[in-house]
């Protein structure tokens, strides 16, 4: 990628002379709307005040930035008026100071209301954020039964507090900067400073200094950033919009990753196992939990291998079926054209395009996708021959199951369909390759050093309290585990 150079005017230092730094914020603006300039005299020194129409609260401004500036007795210049301004009156909370054109325009953008004065080359910005945003919900991907029902938002410093309140310690840490050259993004550092491994926190830090996007509208923009250059059948950074399921990897020694402008949060390094968790396996007694973990770990076989396993036994190996069901498949098949590999990789590409039909159409006309393919396609094309009931079966059952596990959901509808390529060519030994192939690939995927498939491998006995079965809180709270106990 080439190297993304920041504007010219980012560096480029505040005039003392009032005009000319007015003149050029309009240049640099281009005359836009939203840009409001508001010429005051303040103690007698010629002010103005500036801010970003729909950003910040009027209200606000007008009460408790207006009104005691405006109050002000005359001043004998502006450095004592800036001095008394800074050290006397409060104002805001969050007051940073802009020497350049790149920080004032920052600021202004963020929501702040910046004050210039005639004689200074520095520019006030006073915490006035008042724009539209949406509030606290449930959130829509990760639902639970006994949890919380708050998730994060789009802006990033809401986002913040919803940690804060569920982690009141002072060893939790809030590390703000910005990326991209022309959306100046907010991205937001979260660990534990006396857990998280140093050598992880300077590694993070490091890749996401040295993107050089020009945006970041998502967190699908710096992941590839956090993951290895090598590819990857599984994803290496994990993403939640849960502030409970942060907190409870921060307390692991993980750093999350928040991003202004997405209600997810990016989790490193991630653990493979983590997929077949949720928050609710804590809320349930330990052997009910686990006997959802291990329903967890079936339905991901089965979203993998039922179809596959069907297509090499019919194909390959029909000794294994026994004779009654041997002469029902058989009768079942007789009459679709197609062979059974056609079959099943066509269904799966039609319920992808249902699935994505769906997903972007209008939630009012979405339902109604469903009921068009599930009901009159579906059934139309069994009853025309096209499709047989079993392969049509396997099929349903196998994408259920990936329901199952939304978190994998990108890895397991690819690797299904070539699980039945290798299947229909090379029967069961195929599939065992393939399965070694992707067993291998996963054990060798690692996250800053950290095996992505620990605590099994490299196995971890005190790991694996929470894997293999889900043990009660008070075996959990004997020594909590972090992740630097997995490094390579």
């Amino acid at each position: 990628m080439p190297e993304q150079k920041k504007p010219d005017y980012y560096e480029k230092a505040l005039s003392a002379q009032l005009e000319e730094t007015l003149a050029e914020i309009r240049h640099i603006a281009q005359g836009s709307s939203d840009l409001l300039i508001n010429r005051v005299t303040i103690g007698g020194i010629p002010c103005a005040l500036l801010a970003c129409e729909g950003m910040v609260g009027m209200a606000f401004i007008a009460q408790l930035i207006l009104e005691p500036l405006t109050n002000l007795p005359p001043m004998p210049d502006s450095d004592a008026l800036f001095d008394h301004v800074r050290n006397r009156l409060l104002l805001s909370v969050d007051r940073p100071v802009a020497y350049n054109y790149g920080e004032l325009f920052r600021t202004l953008n963020s929501g702040f209301a910046v004050l210039l004065a005639q004689g200074q080359t520095r520019a006030f910005a006073f915490g006035a954020q008042g724009y539209d945003r949406r509030g606290v919900g449930e959130p829509s991907g990760e639902a639970n039964v006994l949890g919380a029902r708050d998730g994060f938002v789009e802006v990033i410093r809401p986002n913040m507090s919803l940690l804060r309140r569920r982690m009141k310690s002072p060893f939790l840490k809030l590390e703000l900067f910005n990326t991209g050259t022309v959306s100046q993004t907010d991205i937001c550092l979260c660990y534990l400073h006396d857990r998280v491994p140093e050598q992880l926190l300077r590694q993070i830090r490091t890749r996401l200094q040295s993107t050089e996007l020009e945006t970041v509208l998502s967190t699908g923009y710096l992941q590839p950033f956090l993951e290895n250059r090598r590819g990857g059948l599984f994803d290496t950074v994990s993403l939640t919009e849960r502030p409970d399921v942060l907190c409870a990897k921060l307390l692991e020694g993980r750093v999350g990753i928040l991003v202004d402008g997405t209600p997810f949060a990016m989790v490193v390094p991630k653990l493979f196992v983590e997929s077949f968790q949720a928050l609710d396996d804590y809320n349930y007694k330990p052997y009910y939990a686990t006997l959802i973990r291990w329903l967890k770990y079936a339905a991901f076989l089965l979203a993998l291998l039922l179809p596959a396993l069907y297509i090499a036994v019919c194909t390959h190996h029909p000794e294994l079926l026994n004779s009654t069901l041997l002469l029902i498949l058989r009768e079942s098949e007789a009459r679709a054209p197609l062979s059974l590999t056609a079959e099943a990789v066509g269904v799966l590409l039609i319920y992808e395009i249902v699935r994505e039909a769906g997903l972007r159409l209008p939630k009012a006309v979405g339902g109604a996708v469903s009921i068009v393919a599930g009901l009159i396609i579906g059934d139309a094309a069994v009853s025309s021959g096209l499709i047989s009931t079993p392969i049509l079966t396997m099929v349903a059952i196998s994408v259920l199951a990936g329901y199952v596990l939304p978190d994998l959901n990108q890895a397991i509808t690819i690797l299904r369909i070539a699980f039945i390529l290798c299947g229909g060519l090379w029967g069961l030994y195929g599939i065992g390759l393939l399965g070694m192939a992707v067993l291998f690939n996963l054990c060798a995927c690692e996250s800053f050093g950290y095996p992505l498939t620990a605590p099994v491998s490299p196995l971890y006995w005190r790991g694996m309290r929470d894997v293999a079965a889900r043990v009660n809180f008070r075996r959990l709270q004997k020594g909590h585990f972090t992740v630097e106990e997995y490094h390579e």
